[in-house]
């Protein structure tokens, strides 16, 4: 009878004291076990840090700007599963894990900042109360969507760019390639009717037919082949892409360059070939507007 009340007692103060027993157990005991992922990059890792992110190896993190380069580096690897900890000392650490994981604006911008074969369709984060935090990962782009996308790519670059061109006149080739090669997908955008992977780099440079997402990804993949220095824009209905320019960055809008005509005729514009902020907002005002916060020149 003695023993059962004891256990009964030992029991009992466990129950109450529980939330002191994991914080003790959190700080005394588990920060020797934390063994964050190990990183593996793959082929499409970009070593680019920008001022609103920036690639880490420090997986423990301290503050919110840690978890966001945190984020920014699972992504920029092309990791599908990644685990890593909160810091014993950083006592807003999950509810800072909280702001970022459930925010889709914040995960998006992110996703702006890796080559399109890392960006995600989908990301989950789970965590437990003693700081572990696993992110999954699921990718927009198939192995074999990539295969078939970077022999395209090769192909392009290979029949229409040489050496002794300038980055501009490779851009501009490249430009008109994708609009001449393309039509808006006016479908999808007006009457959620997907016939084709036209958000995608896939739909654009394979199926013919794209939204801005699919310009915007298209472009990119040809910026990074040929080593030029890009990120995507996005704003509240619309993407683009900036580029980096001898030092200087610039906006280079495909989605408007290549219009609708109402006869259905094809044409291509240069009206957002590689210009200035300022000369952005004098061609459009509706859908430029972009949080400078976060994409940062």
């Amino acid at each position: 009878m003695l023993s059962y009340l004891v256990i009964l007692l030992i029991f009992s103060l466990t129950f109450y004291y529980r939330e002191d027993i994991l914080i003790y157990y959190n700080k005394y005991f588990s920060s020797n076990q934390k063994n964050p992922t190990t990183l593996e990059k793959n082929d499409y890792y970009r070593s680019y840090n920008f001022k609103y992110i920036a690639n880490t190896d420090n997986f423990i993190p301290n503050n919110k700007q840690d978890i966001l380069n945190i984020y920014y580096t699972i992504l920029n690897s092309g990791m599908s599963d990644f685990t890593f900890y909160c810091h014993n000392e950083y006592e807003t650490c999950l509810d800072d894990v909280k702001s970022v994981a459930y925010n889709k604006t914040t995960l998006s911008n992110i996703n702006d900042f890796v080559h399109p074969y890392n960006s995600f369709n989908q990301i989950e984060t789970s965590f437990d109360s003693l700081g572990k935090i696993d992110v999954k990962v699921k990718h927009n782009y198939t192995n074999d969507m990539k295969v078939l996308l970077n022999y395209k790519v090769e192909e392009v670059i290979k029949n229409n760019i040489n050496n002794d061109m300038t980055n501009v006149e490779k851009i501009r080739i490249i430009h008109d390639y994708i609009i001449d090669n393309s039509k808006y997908d006016k479908n999808r955008s007006d009457n959620n009717i997907f016939d084709y992977q036209s958000n995608t780099a896939y739909g654009v440079l394979l199926e013919g037919y794209g939204i801005c997402s699919g310009y915007t990804d298209s472009m990119m993949i040809f910026l990074e082949k040929l080593g030029i220095e890009s990120y995507k824009v996005s704003s509240e209905n619309h993407v683009w892409n900036k580029v980096l320019l001898e030092n200087k960055w610039y906006n280079l809008d495909l989605t408007w360059d290549d219009p609708v005509n109402s006869d259905g005729s094809d044409s291509i514009l240069h009206d957002f070939f590689l210009i200035s902020d300022e000369e952005m907002l004098k061609n459009d005002k509706t859908e430029h507007i972009y949080d400078k916060s976060v994409y940062l020149n």
